[in-house]
């Protein structure tokens, strides 16, 4: 590894590491706000749905709501699956089997 590539890790470990110890000694003795534990509990749903999304509906890169988009159909089946069951593994088991039927077995 060159001396350029081993500053920029370290750099990224020093600015992740300022920026995580900034908050616990800005409300280590104070506590954080009522209204930001709030806002922050959301912050999680907001990141991953940002992530999720696109590649739900924008699987070649152009809108696609067609049944043909077998990630939405199987999409919608993993979030009707996480509504009811409440259980992250058959979610996430139940959405990869669709895919992989929907992929390998049925032609669209």
């Amino acid at each position: 590894m060159n001396l350029k590539l081993i500053s920029i890790v370290l750099g990224m470990a020093v600015a992740t590491y300022i920026t995580r110890i900034g908050s616990q000694v800005l409300f280590a003795s104070a506590g954080m706000p009522e209204w930001m534990e709030r806002w922050l509990k959301h912050v999680p749903t907001a990141f991953l749905t940002a992530l999720i999304v696109p590649a739900l509906l924008l699987p070649d890169g152009h809108l696609d709501l067609s049944l043909g988009n077998s990630y939405l159909l199987a999409g919608v089946v993993a979030a009707f699956t996480a509504y009811k069951t409440r259980n992250v593994l058959t979610t996430i088991l139940v959405g990869m089997a669709v895919i992989i039927i929907l992929n390998r077995f049925l032609p669209f």
